[in-house]
């Protein structure tokens, strides 16, 4: 029988990955912080139901498909849009908002904007390897610099997830990294047309190798594709950056597991396994790296779709 926790997803707090979770309509909640070096094994139970809107269980009980990484139903998804500052909906916030300057590997740097108040929590989502604030002020005027500078350096507003997990394992050294955001940072201060309303902050590289753990990390050999019912997914936490996870599996692969794809599922534990609910691995487990990975896995090397690489 299933626990009835399902996953909520993963959320970074004070520098440190969290797994959270639902049960029932009631809407009791836990969370689970997960560790490095200690091992995570889970078994997904039934199907993938959505997680609903701004806090609240979907009124729907829609299922949604196993391989989107929103994990909601289209209804869901927009409401949280229609309250959602990066889709430009919201003009009136009356929050500080800050700009930053991002880095994920070499030639990987985007602008971006986040409240003042959630501090670099929006830089440990997105798996920023390294960043710097660039100014601080109102809503629109942090927008207005954010394409301003986005147009000036020439860089994307997103960065595909693949991209970034291709380099966490071969990552240039610190010096290099902040190198590279100081150029860049540089250039910014010498363009014309900053809002009046924005504070320029001075550069101060801050780097997230250490929180993400990525000292000596393995390449990966292959990605979770989606769940499934009944399928499991083991390994030693070894890494996390953004959502991802990087397990260490019991044959020596190292496979990366986009917890967006675990929102909306009932997830137990496997033997020996740490799976972050109750009766899904409420406390650490030992052993899950002796386990199996019966979920579809895309080799990195082949880019095929196994359906249990391991």
């Amino acid at each position: 029988m299933g626990s009835g926790w399902k996953c909520q997803g993963l959320r970074w707090s004070d520098g440190a990955p969290v797994l959270g979770w639902r049960r029932g309509e009631g809407g009791a909640r836990r969370e689970s912080v997960l560790e490095y070096g200690r091992d995570l094994g889970f078994r997904a139970v039934g199907a993938r139901m959505c997680v609903g809107a701004r806090g609240n269980v979907c009124p729907l009980g829609a299922l949604v498909a196993g391989r989107g990484t929103g994990g909601q139903c289209a209804e869901c998804a927009r409401l949280d849009r229609a309250h959602s500052v990066a889709a430009d909906t919201i003009a009136d916030d009356p929050r500080t908002y800050r700009v930053y300057l991002a880095w994920f590997g070499p030639g990987m740097v985007k602008v971006g904007i986040t409240a003042e108040e959630r501090g670099s929590a929006r830089l440990l989502e997105q798996g920023a390897v390294a960043f710097s604030w660039l100014g601080r002020g109102p809503l629109m005027a942090a927008r207005r610099t954010e394409e301003l500078l986005r147009r000036a350096l020439g860089v994307p507003d997103r960065i595909p997830y693949a991209r970034k997990r291709a380099v966490r394992a071969a990552l240039p050294v610190l010096a290099e990294r902040v190198a590279e955001i100081e150029r860049l940072y540089v250039r910014t201060g010498a363009l014309e047309g900053w809002p009046s309303s924005l504070e320029r902050l001075e550069f101060a590289a801050v780097d997230h190798a250490g929180v993400f753990g990525l000292a000596g990390l393995a390449p990966a050999t292959g990605v979770v594709v989606e769940l499934v019912d009944a399928g499991c997914v083991t390994g030693r936490l070894v890494a996390a950056a953004g959502p991802d996870l990087h397990l260490a599996t019991a044959d020596g692969g190292m496979i990366v597991l986009d917890t967006r794809l675990m929102s909306g599922w009932e997830l137990t534990a496997t033997a020996g396994g740490d799976g972050g609910g109750e009766g899904a691995g409420g406390g650490a487990g030992g052993g899950a790296g002796g386990g199996a990975v019966t979920v579809p896995v895309r080799d990195m090397d082949s880019g095929g779709v196994q359906d249990g690489l391991f």
